[in-house]
C-alpha cells in the first residue's frame, strides 16, 4: 500500500510563491507518473501537472505553463510543485497523486483514472 502525504500549502498574496511536497511512503514505491491535481469549492478536480517518475516526460495544464514546475527525488520518494505568480485563480485543495503504471500514452497524464493513489490534499490559498 502507498500513501501520500503533502505539504506546503498555506495563504499567499497573489504575486507570491509556494512550494508543495509530496512524500510518499509504502513497502515498495515505484510509480509510473506522480501528479498534481486541484479542487476549488463548488469545482471539478482538475490536473494541474505530471511528471513521469523516470523525469522524462511533464506536463502541465495550460493556466500553470510558465508559473509552475513539478520535479521530482527519487532518493526521497519526493515529487514537488513550485508555484510563482500566484493568482486568486489558483486557489483550491491541491491533491497529490500516483500512477502505479502506465495507462497509455502520456495523453492520460492530465486525466484522472490513472492515478490509483491520491493524498488527502492541501489548501492553498491566493489572496488578491
Amino acid at each position: 500500500q502507498v500513501q501520500l502525504v503533502e505539504s506546503g500549502g498555506g495563504l499567499v498574496q497573489a504575486g507570491g510563491s509556494l512550494r508543495l511536497s509530496c512524500s510518499a511512503s509504502g513497502r515498495t514505491f515505484s510509480p509510473y507518473a506522480m501528479g498534481w491535481f486541484r479542487q476549488a469549492p463548488g469545482k471539478e478536480r482538475e490536473f494541474v501537472s505530471a511528471i513521469v517518475w523516470s523525469g522524462a516526460i511533464t506536463s502541465y495544464a495550460d493556466s500553470v505553463k510558465g508559473r509552475f514546475t513539478i520535479s521530482r527525488d527519487n532518493a526521497k520518494n519526493t515529487v514537488y510543485l513550485d508555484m510563482n505568480n500566484l493568482k486568486p485563480e489558483d486557489t483550491a485543495v491541491y491533491y497529490c497523486a500516483a500512477a502505479s503504471n502506465r495507462y497509455g500514452s502520456t495523453y492520460w497524464l492530465s486525466k484522472l483514472q490513472p492515478y490509483n493513489y491520491w493524498g488527502q490534499g492541501t489548501q492553498v490559498t491566493v489572496s488578491s
